[in-house]
């Protein structure tokens, strides 16, 4: 009999747990619609996620207006060379993270990211583009603090795009951006 009662009240707890962690999760994915100007082609999807991050210093964000432009399975992945280690690595954060570890920089410095070059390749549905970024501090700052290429996966379900991942390098001497991803493919 006690160990009826103890196996019900294990099946009762973790049938409560999960339907926390389900209400949680439905709570994000039940986020505030997307503006259809942002989400329409690939050209306003991708001017959305560079006009989002940008501002000033002591500027916030509109992260709401982030969290619509990604899938609920999105990754967000800079990768690069440890400087100290020189082992080459990436690492994935979901929206959510990217938010919590990069606001306080782009808060406190002041962070625009401009596309400078573009190659998409487009098959069916999904969508592969090479947006070349640079990174400055203030709008208008004619010197980028960083360049790279942002390597981003995007998906149209018929109805909208979404970002499904963001991966992407910065350029160092070891690995500067090849002329090719400086200028826009024509297609």
């Amino acid at each position: 009999m006690k160990k009826n009662l103890l196996l019900t009240c294990l099946i009762i707890l973790t049938l409560a747990f999960n339907a926390m962690a389900q209400t949680k999760d439905t709570a994000k994915t039940e986020m505030k619609e997307a503006n259809p100007a942002d989400v329409s082609s690939i050209d306003a999807i991708m001017k959305a996620v560079y006009e989002v991050i940008s501002g000033d210093a002591g500027q916030k964000r509109d992260w709401d207006r982030f969290r619509t432009l990604f899938h609920k399975d999105a990754r967000l992945i800079p990768s690069g060379k440890n400087p100290k280690t020189g082992a080459v690595g990436a690492r994935a954060f979901t929206p959510e993270e990217y938010i919590e570890r990069s606001s306080p920089f782009m808060e406190k410095e002041g962070f625009y990211e401009r596309e400078i070059a573009r190659h998409t390749d487009i098959y069916g549905n999904i969508a592969q583009v090479f947006s070349t970024y640079a990174s400055f501090h203030k709008s208008g700052d004619k010197t980028p603090f960083q360049r790279g290429i942002n390597s981003f996966q995007l998906l149209n379900d018929g109805t909208r795009w979404w970002v499904l991942t963001i991966y992407w390098q910065g350029e160092t001497p070891d690995a500067p951006i090849p002329k090719t991803y400086l200028k826009t493919k024509k297609d």
